[in-house]
């Protein structure tokens, strides 16, 4: 059997295939490129497409082509390529200054200049040190930035001071005080009366109401005292105090020293500035129902201190911290399970659980009353037992009236 003939699709087949004509259709006209072939014919060859006419005022749709002459005429011009970057013109655009109006914020390499893989520039090192060194300490952080890295090497070195109590007076004022003057002046809002009933200087009896379930009022008494007179407030805190983890150490480095009278002598002797709470556990620990109505003073035992060594008692009268931690109630099997003298039940706490023990911010008022001096008193009396007690009822009832005149003047708990 013969092969059979291949015909390719529409450039040899015969005009008019499969239509019954001899003529050629359009399709097969227009694939073959002109006139069908013969199956013998040689392959034609396809002639040049032009664009098709345009008006002269169009213009032409790519760089190569040029309206000349007649609109149906077109000349083909050679498209020139841009030349390609060097790496010379990137340097030379690189090196070009910048404007100085702009270019005052930044300085040092930029990013087009640096070279992958350099690092950051010591240049720009410096300028972000100098501009957090503003932002944490000021305008002036230089000699602000030395003094704390001298503190620091004090500190690295144990080149630094305690008295004999373990007072550290650059802690205190560094960092306790720091810490606790935003609360007192944003939170709190303190106002202060009656500093200048403080002595300047000598030996002084600080004798102030307690309150507020947990002794923040003594915080905010020590830091108000140091910001209107400069001195530091030494309490008396209770053994619990000094029993606790972490927290008897902080309170020695703080001024806090045991509240006995061997040691309240010795500071008021030496001309320190003494705190004491005679209500103790018995005030924070109230329920709020009985709060700014003062609890019993003790036996006095502040009162002989003073007239042994002469010093000034100064009263000293504080309302607003009875609302911070409103006590509604008390669970006292735990509380001696733990060893505590109480455990608070709040409107918040412990319902809401850590939340809850942030303070409401209420308003506080801090008055310090007219000193009463002991100096007058004769060598003896501080073993007079009913005069110890006329001096503690004088100072008790001194900084209850005070509470209730502060409480008609203050015009809300929040405000």
């Amino acid at each position: 059997m013969a092969d059979a003939e291949i015909i390719p699709l529409g450039t040899r087949g015969r005009p008019g295939r499969g239509t019954g004509s001899n003529k050629p259709s359009a399709a097969a006209r227009s694939l073959a490129g002109g006139a069908a072939k013969r199956p013998g014919d040689a392959r034609p060859t396809p002639k040049k497409r032009t664009a098709p006419p345009r008006p002269v005022d169009e213009p032409a749709e790519t760089p190569g082509e040029a309206a000349v002459g007649p609109a149906d005429e077109r000349v083909e011009q050679p498209v020139k390529e841009a030349p390609e970057p060097t790496y010379d013109g990137l340097q030379e655009a690189s090196a070009v200054e910048p404007d100085p109006g702009t270019a005052g914020a930044t300085s040092g390499t930029s990013t087009r200049d640096r070279a992958p893989g350099a690092g950051i520039p010591v240049s720009d090192w410096l300028n972000a040190f100098t501009h957090a060194s503003k932002e944490v300490f000021g305008e002036a952080w230089e000699p602000r930035l030395a003094q704390f890295l001298a503190f620091l090497r004090r500190r690295v070195t144990g080149d630094y001071a305690v008295d004999e109590y373990g007072f550290d007076r650059e802690v205190t004022q560094r960092f306790f005080l720091a810490a606790v003057r935003p609360i007192a002046q944003k939170w709190f809002r303190v106002e202060v009366r009656g500093a200048e009933n403080i002595p300047v200087e000598g030996g002084a009896l600080v004798v102030s109401n307690h309150s507020g379930t947990l002794p923040v009022d003594g915080l905010m008494t020590a830091v108000s005292i140091h910001d209107h007179t400069g001195r530091h407030l030494r309490p008396l805190g209770a053994d619990l105090v000094f029993r606790l983890p972490l927290v008897g150490e902080i309170a020695r480095k703080g001024g806090a020293t045991l509240a006995c009278n061997d040691d309240a002598e010795r500071m008021l002797s030496g001309g320190e500035l003494v705190g004491v709470w005679p209500e103790g556990f018995k005030g924070i620990g109230k329920p709020y129902s009985e709060r700014y109505k003062l609890q019993r003073f003790g036996r006095g035992g502040f009162v002989s201190a003073a007239l042994r060594t002469g010093v000034p008692i100064v009263p000293c009268s504080v309302v607003g911290a009875e609302e911070i931690y409103p006590l509604v109630g008390n669970i006292p099997s735990l509380a001696r399970l733990l060893g505590v003298p109480y455990i608070p039940i709040t409107p918040f706490f412990p319902l809401l659980g850590p939340l809850g023990l942030v303070p409401l911010p209420s308003k506080w008022l801090i008055e310090f009353g007219e000193p009463i001096r002991t100096d007058s008193y004769d060598e003896g009396a501080a073993d007079d037992p009913m005069l110890v007690f006329n001096v503690t009822d004088q100072v008790r009832e001194t900084i209850q009236q005070t509470l209730y005149s502060l409480l008609m003047q203050r015009r809300s708990v929040f405000f």
